[in-house]
């Protein structure tokens, strides 16, 4: 039964590593929210981070994509931080399937750290300003990435999920 999953998080928690192994072992597809945002300039910080009608813009390019692949039987892995509850809200409204919710996890001090090592590191400050944001939504169930592997994480989620 085709569903889509929905990986949230901090910048730099694992996400998209995490959401390409799970895309993999579930065969499905990946929609990677940060490409989608850069790609049609939708990723501009003003103020409190990305605006949420960028958030909703983006959404409404990737809900295409989504449905042709859950129509088709396939199911859909998301990644993006998801600090904007309305984003969260408008994508489960605009696909009626069968979903889950991930919230990834790690301490601040981990997430800075993992930054470090990436190939186009982010500012500390964006790094944090993104944190604090994703704190403020509650909504998945939470999964501390803090010392494991990738494969321990893909293990973990699909724990969680009921697909029959």
């Amino acid at each position: 039964m085709a569903c889509f999953i929905i990986l949230r998080g901090p910048a730099a928690v694992g996400k998209t590593t995490v959401a390409k192994a799970l895309t993999a072992s579930l065969h499905a597809k990946h929609v990677a929210f940060d490409k989608i945002m850069a790609n049609h300039k939708l990723d501009a910080i003003e103020g409190s981070g990305i605006s949420a009608s960028n958030f909703l813009k983006a959404n409404k390019l990737v809900v295409p994509i989504a449905l042709k692949e859950l129509e088709l039987g396939r199911s859909v892995v998301f990644d993006g931080c998801f600090y904007r509850k309305r984003q969260l809200d408008n994508l489960i409204k605009s696909l009626p399937y069968k979903h889950f919710i991930f919230a990834l996890n790690a301490p601040l001090k981990e997430c800075l750290k993992r930054n470090n090592n990436r190939k186009n590191p982010l500012r500390k400050k964006d790094i944090a300003q993104v944190y604090a944001l994703t704190k403020k939504i509650i909504a998945g169930v939470r999964i501390d990435t803090t010392g494991k592997v990738t494969n321990e994480l893909v293990k973990e989620i699909k724990s969680h999920l009921r697909l029959g």
